[in-house]
This record gives structure tokens, sequence and C-alpha cells, in this order.
């Protein structure tokens, strides 16, 4: 599977904002030099990299085939919010993997430029139309056979409750609550198979599920009381939470973690060059407030890694 979602879902934009009322940032939004963050109306302002730095040691890293004209270009499927999609004007990608791509790219001493691919033609292009893949790509030993990859991220799925959980929902038992996914999903596919089934084996009633066409959707049944728990992948879910302003909360801890990571032309040297940037960016705190800037905090990896061992 490439990324977690069975079918990938669209922006948490406007149209949560619209249906909730909600304001979209918090208010440290507002410093924009300080935090490098700025406030916008539908969803968070790409973080500002114009502070990063090159690194010269890390810089002669990079494979001149790659540095030669001073860009470091990254393929990505842009309808995946929020690691990275299309901006309201249509042609301008965003996401926290644009922003870790656009970070990347500054310490290596280039100016990162993204292009949008169907998600099944990046990896195959990678060291001749793209020098990176960055597209919340599941690593896998598949892959791996075809490209070198570095760790970016760890996802798995989530849950979110409305402010406060007024229901006390147990995050270690929603038999019979109502749950609600966007269709198509793994999500819609474990609660409605696995999930029940644990409940059903302890005899307890199964859970309701509540299938929406869109993760906004579900998200503002929560928020309106209509269900009890939105259920998605866990960078959707915390983007979401950001997005209603803190009228969701997370319900227990991330489940079903996988390793996302940068696909890089095998054997080429960007592997070795992109794991150092990487793990600058990590060590002095930029990275975490890329992901803090989307609401993805809680798939914060501590370490780059070059094809870490995975189970498949």
């Amino acid at each position: 599977m490439g990324k977690i979602k069975a079918m990938l879902t669209a922006a948490l934009s406007v149209a949560l904002l619209a249906s909730i009322g909600a304001c979209g940032t918090t208010d440290e939004a507002d410093n924009n030099s300080a935090s490098g963050k700025a406030t916008t109306s539908s969803h968070p302002a790409a973080f500002d990299v114009s502070g990063i730095k090159k690194d010269p040691a890390i810089a002669a890293k990079v494979p001149e085939s790659v540095s030669k004209d001073g860009k470091l270009t990254v393929g990505m499927e842009t309808s995946y919010a929020p690691g990275e999609f299309m901006n309201e004007d249509g042609k301008t990608p965003i996401g926290y993997d644009v922003d870790l791509s656009n970070a990347i790219a500054k310490v290596m001493g280039l100016k990162g430029e993204m292009f949008s691919a169907s998600f099944d033609t990046i990896i195959p292009a990678i060291g001749s139309k793209y020098d990176a893949g960055i597209s919340s790509f599941t690593i896998t030993k598949e892959r791996m056979q075809s490209v070198d990859f570095v760790t970016t991220f760890k996802a798995g799925t989530a849950f979110a409750v409305k402010k406060g959980n007024p229901s006390k929902i147990n995050p270690d038992d929603i038999c019979g609550v109502k749950v609600g996914v966007q269709t198509g999903t793994i999500e819609e596919q474990q609660a409605a198979d696995k999930i029940s089934a644990e409940c059903k084996a302890k005899g307890k009633k199964p859970v309701d599920v509540q299938s929406y066409k869109q993760q906004t959707d579900a998200a503002t049944a929560v928020v309106n009381g209509k269900i009890d728990v939105f259920y998605a992948d866990s960078q959707v879910t915390g983007y979401a939470i950001k997005q209603t302003d803190g009228q969701l909360e997370k319900l227990g801890k991330d489940t079903d973690i996988v390793l996302q990571g940068a696909a890089l032309k095998k054997g080429s040297g960007m592997a070795e060059a992109t794991q150092a940037a990487l793990q600058k960016l990590i060590d002095d705190g930029t990275y975490a407030k890329i992901l803090k800037n989307w609401g993805v905090q809680s798939g914060a990896v501590e370490k780059a890694e070059i094809n870490p061992a995975v189970s498949d």
C-alpha cells in the first residue's frame, strides 16, 4: 500500500473551518518571524525556511548530479493533507513534507522545487526526473529494492473525541460507540471488522461505524455531537485537531505505526546527504517546529535512519 490510507484524503481546510466556525490556527501562528509561521485563514502557513543556513560539510555530500543545477527536485502526490496538498490557488504544494523538503534543500545549499505527480510514478522517476520522492511513502522491503530511504516520519492511526471527552470514552474500549471514518479507508475496515470482532469476542456490542465521504464530515460530526469518535490516520487526526482550534482532542495513543521516508536514488550518496541534513534539522529543533506547525508532532522520529529495519 502506498500511503496508510486506501483512499487519499482531500485537504482538511476551508470546508472544515466553515462548517464548525473554527479560526484555523492558534495564537502562536501570529508571531511570524519568531516562530517561522504566519497567520492564515484556512491552514497553517508554510514554515519559513529563510533562516536555515547551508552546512558546507553536508553540502559536500550531495552528488554533483544533484547539486549542479542548484535545485533539489522532489516528486510528491499532492492530495494528502497535511503531508502534501495544493494550496487554495490549486498550483502551490503545501504541507509538512513540502516544508521538510525545503528545509533539507536549504541545509544542502540548494533550492527546493516540488513537482506534483501520480503516486505510483514517483519512485520509478527518482534519479532521472526527481532527486527525491517525499510523499508520505511507507518504507517497505519491496520499495528498498528500488530506492534508498531516509526516515522522515512515523505514521499510524488515531482516535479523536470532542474536547474534554464528554462521553468519557475509554481509548482501550470503544465497543458500542459511534465511530466516524472516511469511506474507503483502512480505518473504516478496521473499525467494522477488526475492532468490532474484538468487541464481539468480549461479549460486547460492535463498533457503530458511521461512514462519511470526507474526513471533514466525520470530524465535524464529532464536534457537533452526532458521533462519539473520529478515526483516521494519525497525522490526519492531528491536523483535524489543529484546524478545529482544539474543539477536538486525541483519545489514547497512535497505533499501527509504520515508518515513512524520503525515497532516493539507490547507491547514489543522496541517502547519506539527506540523512545528515535531516538529522541536523532534528538536532537543532527545526524539524519539531515544522511538525508542530501542522499539528503532527506525534509523528516525529528521533533519528533519521537510512534503510531502517521494517517488518514487511
